[in-house]
Order: C-alpha cells, then structure tokens, then sequence
C-alpha cells in the first residue's frame, strides 16, 4: 500500500473516530434535553400491577368461554398494550375450560391506567336516541299522568329508565353492552344525562380504522376519527339521513361504548363519507387509550376484573444487583484478559468496549422515553451477551492482523487487509445473532422478547463500534512506533506474534 493511501486513511480514520464521539456527545445532550436520565425497568426489577381478568358468563351462555374466545383476546389485549410501546408487558392464559382466566403483567405506575384499557370489551354500538333526561330523572315527562311515552319507549324502558340514577359510579362502569337488536337504557360516561337507545344500526366490526387528532381550532380538543368499511358507510349514511328530519332529541345519533355513552351529537345532515367522529372532552390519553381499543377490534367476552396486585420490587432490586455485579465481573474479566493477552493492543478492545457500553446506556435511556422501552433481567442478560458478541469481534479482527503480519507484512499493511479479510466474519457473526435475535422477538412473548430486542441492539452497536471506532483507533494507532516497531509490551513484538528467529552461529550449526 503506498504512503499517500495510508496517510489518506489515517486521516479518515480520525475523522471517523471525531464523528462517533460527536454522534455520542448528541446522544447525551438529547438525552438530557428529552429529561431520560434514569432508566425505566420492567415489572420484575420495579415491580407494578398484576391484574386478572375473569371471563363473565351471561344467562348461562357458558358455551361462549371457549378456548378460542379466550386466545383472541389474550392476542388483542396483547396488540393493546404492545400498541403502548415495548413495555415488557405479559399477557397470558391460565386456567382451563371455563375457568381459564387471562392474567395481565404491566411493570411502573402505568399499570392502572394500561389495566383499564385492555380490560374494555371495546364493543361499539352508533345506536338512535329515543329519550334523553337528566342523570337522576324518575320519569320522561313532568306530568307522569299524561305523559306519553316516545315511539318505542315501553312502560318496561320507562320503569328501567325512572330506576337508573346516573349520579351514581357504580351504575357508569360499562362493560354490559346488552343486546344490540334491543332498546337499552344507558348513562353518559360524565354522569351528567342518561337515555333510551333504539337498537344498534352501525357496529363497531364495521370500523376498518380509529385515529385520536387534535382539533387544531382548539373547539373540540382531542376526538377520535372513525373509518368504516362498506357496509357501515352505508348503515351509517341510511342512518343519519333519517335522523336529520326527526325533532329532538330523536334526531341524536348515540356512540355507545361497552354499554355507556360517549357523546350523542345532533345530526344536521346525512354523512355518507364512511368516516365519523367522537368528541368528549377527552384528553390526549384518553383519546389515544380509546382509539388503540377500537383500532384493534371488540374482545370476543366480556371480562369482570379479578384480583389485582401491587408486585412488589424488592426481590427484583437484589436479582438486579446480581446480574449488574456479573455484568461488571464479565467486563472485567475480557478487559484484563486482553490487556494480558494483547498487551498494548488491549487498549483498543478497553477503548471499544467502554464506548460499546456508553451507547448501550444511552439507547436504553433514550428508546425509554421515546417508546417505553422497560430494561428487565432479560433484557440485562441480553446486553451481557453482547460483551462476548464485541469481544469475539475485535479479537477476530485481531488474530487477521497477526497472521498478516507474521506473513511478513508491515502493520500499517497488515491493517488494512486484515481488515478486508476479517470484515466478512464479522459480518456474518452478527448477522447469525441479529436473525436469532429478530426470530426470538417476533415468535416469544414475555421476557423472551426483552431479552431478543437487547440482543439485536446491541449487535447493531457492535457493528457501529467495530466499522466506526475499533477499525479506525487500529488504523490511527498503526502510524506509531511503540506499535509499528514490534514493542515488547505492544502485542506486535515476535514473542507475542510466536515467530521464531534462526540465528546460525559462527560454527555454521542453526538454532
């Protein structure tokens, strides 16, 4: 290789190198800026909520509870919280026939809220107002003599609607949708009003799509936009065109939500567009929580929350002490292996595999806040592997610059191709890991996939530190003479490299 050529990558060797510690000074900055100075742990090193759902069994429908019904929900909750972000949720099945329950894990102080979300059946009804009254009304009129009862509204409804007192929580807690092709009584979700609903003319199986927005106006604050598939634009174009010619309040289309109402807007004209909207003063979670329930379908049961527990983090605390010490001892023991081994050479695996670590760090702080990535035991066992996976990579890198230079290469030479010799194993090492990794995620549930989506990062942060800091401090380092001359304490010297000399003596015999 001539000078100018090594000289030219030497300098881009430096300017690569400046550019990975820039890129890791930005890290830190973000980091700081987005406020991730701590990293958020999973339900086994912070603990959380442990919650389980019983599937409720209607006027003795018992043959509904199959173990089908039971893993489409388990898939659907699971769609729910993982729509939240890696949050190192669980959901699981336990239990048989009947009895078999659905256990839900969510690690942090979002474990109420996520509990909330995934336990809606989320089953959606546009049903027709007949009646609407105020939240504790005993009757539809002000004169029970004379009242006549809406088109219908029977003495049946009326009783049942008399009876509700919407001020009450426990009567708006949803969940009981009732028959669809019947009039219900239902409460508004504010407690505010409650109604008689004409039976469902638009289902919420006809949604294809549910997004939250934020009205940029500012007059309906967060909403939730609706797509329906053909047959529910047409339902629901039939519908509103024969509302908009009834007085109040028959001219209100009611969105009924597991059995409570969310809003009942007037409709002034048809709407044939196969999309709709449901405001409610909902705030930014609200909105996103009930557009990600919709968007991923109605559960096949309706659940009533079982026992629910506060798991405590202690034992995870010492797990985590145990498995950061082996961590430590496992650095540890490949950073003095290679500074005994390699010699001067060691300080490029020490300098690769401290900014390996930084950028893990940073990762794990930054994929937190951006999408609730949670470190959990087997995410920690997961970046534990990835100290050999960087390790095997600088020392096949190493080993191809030995060979090269025993062949009798100088080592600014022997650099460079060792390096196109060696760049392919490495390549293909990773590449063996990344595919287990991406397997391991996609086909695991639990803390498989912690451990699987660790595992890929930090193969892809080994290929960045080898390309863009192992490689290029090598090159750097090649342009010294402690290295270039062979050094004893370089790692290049002949004892270290096993070349053995033959001196012939002045006796003509070689030894």
């Amino acid at each position: 290789m001539s000078a100018n050529k090594i000289a030219n990558t030497q300098a881009r060797a430096v300017r690569t190198i400046s550019i990975l510690l820039l890129t890791i000074l930005a890290m830190s900055g973000l980091s700081f800026v987005l406020g991730a100075t701590s990293f958020k742990l999973g339900l086994d090193l912070q603990g959380g909520t442990s919650v389980t759902l019983q599937p409720r069994i209607e006027d003795g429908q018992s043959g509904k509870v199959t173990a089908e019904a039971i893993d489409q929900a388990v898939e659907i909750i699971r769609q729910r919280v993982n729509s939240l972000g890696v949050a190192e949720s669980e959901v699981s099945a336990q239990g048989t026939g009947v009895n078999r329950q659905i256990v839900i894990q969510v690690p942090g102080e979002t474990g109420r809220r996520i509990v909330d979300l995934v336990g809606q059946t989320a089953e959606l009804r546009f049903r027709p107002v007949l009646a609407e009254g105020a939240a504790n009304a005993t009757s539809l009129s002000a004169d029970t003599a004379t009242a006549v009862l809406p088109a219908g509204v029977t003495p049946e409804i009326n009783a049942q609607f008399a009876a509700l007192d919407c001020t009450l929580p426990q009567n708006r807690q949803g969940g009981a949708s009732g028959n669809e092709a019947a009039t219900v009584v239902s409460c508004d979700r504010s407690g505010a009003s409650k109604y008689i609903l004409a039976p469902a003319e638009v289902l919420g199986r006809q949604i294809t799509k549910a997004s939250a927005l934020l009205d940029p106006q500012g007059a309906s604050g967060w909403y939730v936009t609706l797509d329906f598939d053909g047959e529910g634009t047409t339902k629901f174009g039939a519908m509103t065109t024969r509302l908009t010619s009834l007085p109040s309040p028959q001219n209100q289309a009611a969105i009924v939500l597991d059995g409570l109402v969310y809003s009942a807007p007037r409709i002034n004209e048809p709407i044939n567009t196969g999309t709709a909207q449901i405001t409610g003063n909902f705030t930014q979670l609200e909105a996103q929580d009930l557009s990600n329930v919709l968007k991923y379908g109605a559960l096949p049961l309706t659940f009533d929350r079982g026992e629910v527990q506060q798991v405590s983090p202690s034992l995870g605390a010492e797990q985590l002490r145990g498995g950061l010490i082996a961590g430590i001892l496992g650095l540890l023991l490949v950073i003095v292996y290679s500074l005994l081994y390699y010699r001067g050479l060691g300080i490029v695996s020490v300098g690769s595999l401290l900014v390996a670590s930084a950028i893990a760090l940073l990762s794990f702080l930054l994929l937190g806040e951006l999408i609730g990535f949670t470190l959990t035991l087997a995410g920690i066992a997961g970046a534990i592997v990835a100290i050999g996976i960087t390790a095997d990579s600088f020392i096949v890198y190493f080993e191809r610059i030995r060979d090269e230079v025993r062949e009798g290469k100088s080592l600014k030479s022997a650099v460079e191709t060792g390096w196109l010799r060696a760049r392919r194993t490495v390549i293909v090492a990773d590449a063996v890991s990344m595919i287990a990794a991406i397997m391991l995620y996609f086909f695991a549930v639990g803390g498989v996939r912690g451990f699987a989506f660790t595992l890929g990062l930090t193969t892809v942060i080994d290929l960045i530190v080898v390309f863009f800091f192992t490689k290029p401090l090598i090159t750097v380092l090649a342009r010294f003479a402690f290295f270039s001359e062979g050094h004893p304490l370089s790692g290049f010297s002949a004892k270290s490299l096993g070349i053995v000399k033959k001196e012939v003596a002045q006796t003509g015999e070689v030894k």
